[in-house]
Parts: structure tokens; C-alpha cells; sequence
């Protein structure tokens, strides 16, 4: 089910990344987010109610330089003051992609993991999974069907 965004969620994916949304139009928001100390910017925005083949989408869409990166059917979001981090997903079948930003302008991309993965002990797994299996941990406490919007203390 893709995530239908409020404007709390709004609120709270800029308190994280220390920025303040800018609407463009009706149905998306910017973020600018900038580290000056390392010399990075990016652009977080956030799509609504695009209409693509007669039904309603999402899309949440990251602009850097020399980087632009799409999550589509955004189906749910956690915001975290303890990770210090906006993680963006979706969920098809059995697979998950997740977006993640940071207020010091970070970013990352995981992308049709599957469910064995995540649900694996993250110790056993190469490196490389392990990273991902962790990234995208934060995902178990929503539902397959169902949106939970968690802002952790």
C-alpha cells in the first residue's frame, strides 16, 4: 500500500534533516539539506499523488551531485532522532528498497532485497549484506500491510 504523506511527516523528515521543507506547488516538497564542513548539498523531494496508468503513486526523489536516485511506491518512512536519519521504503512481494538520507547530506540505496536476507542473522551474512541487512533492519517494525510511522527517542 503506498504511504499517503501528512504534514507531520513532513514536520518530522525536516526536523531530522535539520532543514525546513519548501512546497513546490500542491503536491511536492524540497528539502535542501547541506554539510558545509565536507562541501556536500542534496535535494530531497517528495512527490504526491502522482497518477501514472490510472492509479496514484509516490515518489521520493534525491538530487546530489553527480547522483540522482528514485524510490517509487513509497509504502512507509521511519524517522530517527537515535540514527540521526530519514529511511525510505517500499515493499513489493518479497522484496524491499529503501532510501536513506542524512542531515550531513548522505545518502544510500538499497535496492529489491529480499525478505530471506532480512530476515537472516545479519552475523553469518558477507559484509556487504550485512550492511544492507542492517540499513534496512528498521523496516521489520512496519507491517507488510500496514504503515507505522516511528520517530525513536
Amino acid at each position: 500500500m503506498v504511504h499517503q504523506f501528512t504534514k507531520e511527516n513532513i514536520d518530522a523528515i525536516a526536523a531530522i534533516l535539520d532543514t525546513t521543507p519548501k512546497p513546490l506547488g500542491d503536491d511536492v516538497f524540497r528539502f535542501q539539506v547541506t554539510n558545509e564542513k565536507e562541501g556536500r548539498k542534496l535535494a530531497l523531494e517528495i512527490h504526491l499523488g502522482l497518477k501514472a496508468n490510472g492509479e496514484q503513486l509516490n515518489m521520493v526523489s534525491v538530487y546530489a551531485q553527480n547522483t540522482f536516485l528514485q524510490l517509487h511506491n513509497c509504502t512507509a518512512f521511519i524517522a530517527s532522532d537515535v540514527l540521526q536519519q530519514v529511511t525510505f521504503f517500499g515493499r513489493n512481494h518479497e522484496q524491499t528498497s529503501g532510501l536513506i538520507v542524512e542531515p550531513g547530506a548522505g545518502c544510500s540505496l538499497y535496492a529489491n532485497v529480499s525478505e530471506a536476507i532480512l530476515n537472516s542473522d545479519f552475523t553469518k551474512l558477507p559484509e556487504d549484506l550485512m550492511m544492507c541487512a542492517i540499513a534496512l533492519s528498521l523496516t521489520e517494525s512496519v507491517g507488510p500491510d500496514t504503515f507505522s510511522f516511528n520517530d525513536e527517542e
